[in-house]
């Protein structure tokens, strides 16, 4: 017999939807059926992926959202809520990045990469982690059979890389942030981990692993290859589905063996 995770009934929001690893993460939930929000703030791409999505029979929703400012995160949670539902899963995605070494970062460079990686990504946690708790103790209408929150770290996080070090420093915090998450919100039935990504090839990056420094890079890593977005799948589908919930805390590397 075959062994399955059913995502069916549950609403799951993906920030930075509209392109690279958020777009896969929200084709992923949506084919195994949970009710996808779209959020980004290019929504033009968000209905592009909706159409793409619904072509396929899945459920998809649009929603604007910019994650540096909380008012903005503040209305878009409670906007999902109220024509979707509530949201079961958080797919907490967005990020950004500058190549520079550390004596040429500027304050505004430290603050545009710490302002979406680190400060976002917890406040939009806090934000359906706030609604989620108050669902556990019952003081917020809907049946909650669960929480799942999945903050997309990177292998960044745990590696020091050359050129991206402010970078590494914001996805670090996110490692600490979803072990915090976890101790504090895990009495609820909520459950925080983080995802490590390594080297993938996404839109943004598909020129780069082309040139004699992509290529150089490529040379070095432990098997000689970049992943693809779908290589993410199996591990975002379990930690989203009631069967991980044992899983509590865990920073799991998914980059190839890279960060050992």
């Amino acid at each position: 017999m075959a062994y399955s995770m059913d995502l069916s009934g549950r609403v799951a929001l993906v920030t930075g939807a509209s392109g690279g690893l958020g777009e896969q993460f929200a084709r992923t939930l949506a084919r195994s059926g949970a009710a996808v929000v779209l959020a980004s703030r290019r929504v033009e791409k968000l209905k592009e992926l909706r159409a793409q999505i619904e072509g396929e029979g899945g459920d998809a929703h649009v929603l604007s959202l910019d994650v540096t400012d909380v008012a903005s995160i503040k209305a878009a949670v409670a906007h999902a809520e109220t024509e979707v539902g509530s949201i079961d899963i958080l797919i907490n995605n967005s990020g950004v990045s500058t190549t520079q070494r550390l004596l040429d970062v500027t304050p505004e460079d430290y603050d545009f990469i710490f302002d979406t990686n680190t400060r976002g990504a917890f406040f939009v946690a806090q934000e359906v982690g706030r609604r989620m708790v108050a669902r556990a103790r019952g003081a917020a209408p809907g049946t909650f059979t669960g929480g799942r929150i999945v903050n997309i770290a990177s292998m960044a996080g745990l590696k020091v890389l050359s050129q991206i070090g402010v970078y590494c420093m914001s996805k670090a915090a996110v490692v600490h942030m979803t072990k915090a998450m976890a101790l504090e919100w895990g009495r609820f039935g909520i459950n925080v981990n983080a995802i490590c990504p390594g080297y993938i090839d996404t839109e943004i990056n598909h020129h780069h692993w082309q040139t004699e420094q992509g290529q150089k890079l490529i040379s070095m890593l432990p098997r000689k290859r970049i992943g693809e977005p779908q290589d993410l799948d199996a591990l975002l589908v379990m930690l989203c589905a009631s069967e991980s919930h044992f899983i509590n805390g865990a920073v799991i590397a998914a980059d190839d063996g890279f960060a050992l």
